[in-house]
């Protein structure tokens, strides 16, 4: 009895390691996908849909108390909060949207995607969502759709993270320049192109399986016409600037958290940030150290507890 309990055992060993080799060789975005629902899971988030506007709008729900909405960077998703959300979804209720046009929500073909007509986006969607006042926290681009938001609904927003954002004055670096000229490190066809990006983005890349790493590139190349469009658009004067403009607007408690070596965003924005809130009702800044332009996956439990704190102290 003992050894056919074995011998069953190998047999279920074997079919597994022939069944998981054939999806990494043959459909790894199954495994990829596999994976993030493990981690959704653990973050005790949920996966809904729902029309508001002009957006079938994909969003993650889940956890109890205050309402945090969270808002992601530029050419990613609301999968890039999977590893805050863990920590924070214990003590908040987190709503964290793919924004229109990026991941599973929708994209409508020749409509505009600057950064006040997202933020007009995002009103539909928490109107539809009947969420009424909650914390806005946004990376990068969502950083800026978030301050424009907050800047024009603040009656909705009882406090604003900000983090690594984009549309703020900074002395610039490498990537800036390169982005006035045209060239976008956020487009690739190769495995190559795909580290470029990511070391542009990250301290230490994170390793990624070469098949893995192929349904990135892929991605990318089918997605390549909004991400140049959007990349253009915010390299306009109107959009890079348009927080900065609107700073004196927000009144309600500010949030700067950055990544002392951010290549992206440089960390002197965090000077302008400061300098410019005028108006808000208590102002707060935290820097860490060790990463770079995504402190959400790079310093996951760092990024929750000065979420966390933030929050809880406003």
């Amino acid at each position: 009895m003992l050894l056919r309990r074995l011998k069953f055992l190998a047999w279920l060993g074997g079919l597994l390691v022939i069944v998981l080799g054939g999806s990494y060789l043959f459909a790894p975005q199954w495994l990829m996908q596999a994976n993030l629902k493990r981690e959704a899971m653990a973050a005790h988030l949920q996966v809904h849909a729902v029309q508001a506007g002009d957006t079938r709008w994909a969003y993650y729900e889940g956890g109890e108390g205050p309402t945090i909405v969270l808002l992601h960077g530029f050419a990613t998703d609301k999968t890039e909060w999977l590893k805050v959300a863990k920590e924070l979804t214990p003590h908040f209720h987190l709503i964290i949207p793919d924004m229109p046009g990026w991941g599973d929500s929708s994209r409508v073909a020749g409509a505009s995607y600057t950064i006040e007509t997202q933020a007009a986006r995002l009103d539909a969607f928490v109107q539809t969502l009947h969420i009424g006042q909650f914390m806005l926290a946004g990376h990068s681009m969502g950083g800026v759709i978030a301050g424009v938001y907050a800047s024009e609904h603040p009656d909705h927003v009882t406090g604003l993270a900000l983090l690594d954002s984009f549309g703020l004055k900074n002395t610039g670096n490498a990537f800036t320049r390169d982005a006035a000229a045209g060239k976008n490190p956020f487009v690739f066809d190769d495995r190559a192109g795909l580290q470029r990006a990511m070391a542009l983005a990250f301290t230490q890349p994170p390793e990624l399986a070469g098949r893995f790493a192929d349904v990135l590139v892929a991605r990318n190349q089918r997605d390549r016409a909004f991400i140049e469009s959007s990349f253009n658009t915010l390299r306009q004067p109107s959009q890079y600037l348009s927080l900065q403009q609107r700073l004196g607007q927000l009144t309600m408690p500010v949030l700067g958290l950055w990544c002392h070596d951010d290549k992206v965003m440089d960390i002197s924005a965090l000077d302008s940030l400061r300098n410019g809130l005028v108006s808000a009702s208590a102002i707060s800044t935290s820097v860490i150290s060790g990463c770079n332009h995504m402190p959400m996956l790079e310093k996951p439990e760092q990024t929750a507890t000065i979420l966390t704190s933030f929050a809880l102290s406003h």
